[in-house]
């Protein structure tokens, strides 16, 4: 009787420390991201004074890329922005942000944000007259909202150059990987914690048949 508690009891550790594994980052899909700025940003509708903030991609059934900011401990949501794809040639480990040329003395307007290991950022749309403004200090194409509208998953997007002219947004600025990258994705130059997709069922299994080693063992030496 003895040796059928210690297998039970042994089992059932193995149970409890089985509960407690590590699992998937529940954050890995909406790109989760605190930022922190030392002065004021432009974002497209308004400027966000200096302060840390959470960034996050909203849960959206539409096609769209729509970035939500959130106050700190995102209790509190700031400000809802449409983005499309914005790729670049090689992803790091590291958070990136990328900012448009300001124009006078305005605060920097933020353009871009990269999460660790994507080969694609968040772009951020501007309202036309604006993107306007934007492309014409920077030098550059910047994707903008062809209409004054609230309804961010049916808005139509285009770019708009330095000339203050409108192009097709495909034309003007990479959506897409290139055949090339699609073929030969570029390492991760950092490695972030990688989501755990494994059943744990067989390791639950490896340490029940251990903790059964174990007692028969005992038993063997007890005899």
């Amino acid at each position: 009787m003895k040796i059928l508690r210690v297998v039970f009891s042994l089992f059932a550790i193995s149970l409890f420390g089985a509960t407690f594994l590590p699992s998937a980052r529940a954050d890995e899909w909406n790109k989760k991201t605190v930022i922190s700025f030392s002065q004021p940003v432009e974002i497209p509708g308004q400027v966000l004074p200096a302060g840390t903030y959470t960034f996050k991609l909203a849960d959206s059934l539409s096609d769209r890329h729509i970035v939500q900011i959130f106050n700190a401990d995102g209790s509190q949501i700031i400000a809802t922005i449409l983005a499309i794809n914005n790729y670049r040639l090689r992803p790091t480990g590291e958070t990136v942000i990328k900012f448009a040329e300001r124009s006078g003395d305005n605060p920097e307007a933020l353009k871009a944000w990269f999460y660790p290991g994507d080969n694609f950022g968040q772009e951020f749309v501007y309202p036309k007259q604006r993107a306007i403004q934007l492309a014409v200090a920077s030098k550059e194409p910047i994707p903008a909202l062809a209409v004054e509208t609230t309804d961010l998953k049916t808005a139509p997007i285009v770019a708009v150059n330095s000339e203050e002219k409108e192009l097709p947004l495909t034309q003007a600025i990479q959506t897409s990987p290139s055949v090339a990258e699609e073929k030969n994705p570029a390492p991760v130059a950092k490695a972030e914690e990688l989501p755990q997709t494994a059943s744990q069922v067989p390791l639950i299994a490896l340490l029940g048949l251990a903790s059964l080693g174990i007692a028969l063992t005992l038993k063997r030496f007890a005899s």
